[in-house]
């Protein structure tokens, strides 16, 4: 008889049959919905309905602009945050680092829960700080990870390149723009693919401290699945955030493969 043998190839077959049952399959499913209608025949008006309300639109430039606001504040305090970590490695630097990814042990929503508590204490809970409010809360949730991967890339940076700009006549400031924030892109762009993506959709957040006046594209998805109980629509917004998801990663990877280029191209001084 012939012996089979084991290799290490058959180890990906679990993975390959999850990633078969709960990536393509519901995928599958979703595309089939969107480009239906509700007696199953092949209609584009999903996408066209949805373009056509005002109500949508507004919905996922809300988003984006939320997004956008998240993102660029992540990055504005965990950049800091990271270089003096990274600069300065010692043994409080692990506990700083700490403090910052402990609130990650926590459950979500009980976080999200807290900072409404907090808001309402410093009387910050009312309609016209709703979108204030929602940017606090996806800062806070979405801050560790934006510190994580840029502290990880300038913690393995060569600190000779700095250090050789400075003798070539660089100044500080001149050196960290010329050296330590090229080289330091990886994280940056990890970072930002990290917290742009996800905000769109975290509607917990925007429902828990906006008092339900800041509506996403993720709780558009959440009412025509849950309460409207029309998966055609669901299915079909669902898409359409893919498709600007895939173009934000599009974008971010242009970044990605271009950045290391441009850090061994650009001059030191």
């Amino acid at each position: 008889m012939k012996k089979t043998s084991f290799s290490r190839k058959h180890l990906g077959i679990p993975y390959a049959l999850f990633l078969v049952m709960f990536v393509v399959f519901p995928l599958l499913l979703i595309i089939f919905y969107a480009f239906t209608d509700a007696n199953g025949h092949i209609t584009f008006m999903n996408f066209v309905n949805f373009f056509k309300s005002n109500a949508n639109l507004t919905a996922l430039f809300i988003s984006l602009g939320l997004a956008l606001c998240t993102t660029i504040i992540c990055i504005l305090i965990a950049y800091p945050v990271a270089y003096i970590l990274a600069k300065n490695q010692t043994s409080k630097s692990g506990i700083i680092l700490l403090l910052f990814i402990l609130p990650m042990w926590i459950n979500f929503v009980l976080r999200t829960a807290a900072l409404k508590e907090l808001l309402f204490a410093l009387n910050m809970i009312s309609n016209e700080m709703s979108f204030v409010n929602t940017v606090i809360g996806m800062v806070y949730d979405y801050l560790p990870f934006a510190i994580l991967p840029i502290y990880t890339v300038l913690s393995k940076m060569d600190k000779s390149l700095v250090e050789a700009s400075k003798d070539l006549g660089a100044s500080p400031i001149k050196a960290f723009f010329d050296v330590t924030v090229p080289l330091s892109k990886p994280g940056i762009i990890s970072a930002i693919t990290m917290i742009f993506l996800p905000t769109m959709t975290s509607y917990v957040v925007s429902d828990t401290l906006g008092n339900g006046n800041v509506t996403i594209i993720g709780k558009l998805i959440e009412n025509q699945f849950s309460s409207v109980f029309n998966w055609n629509m669901g299915s079909a917004i669902a898409l359409i955030l893919l498709a600007v998801i895939f173009i934000s990663m599009l974008v971010t990877g242009k970044f990605t493969d271009n950045e290391s280029m441009d850090a061994r191209g650009s001059s030191l001084w």
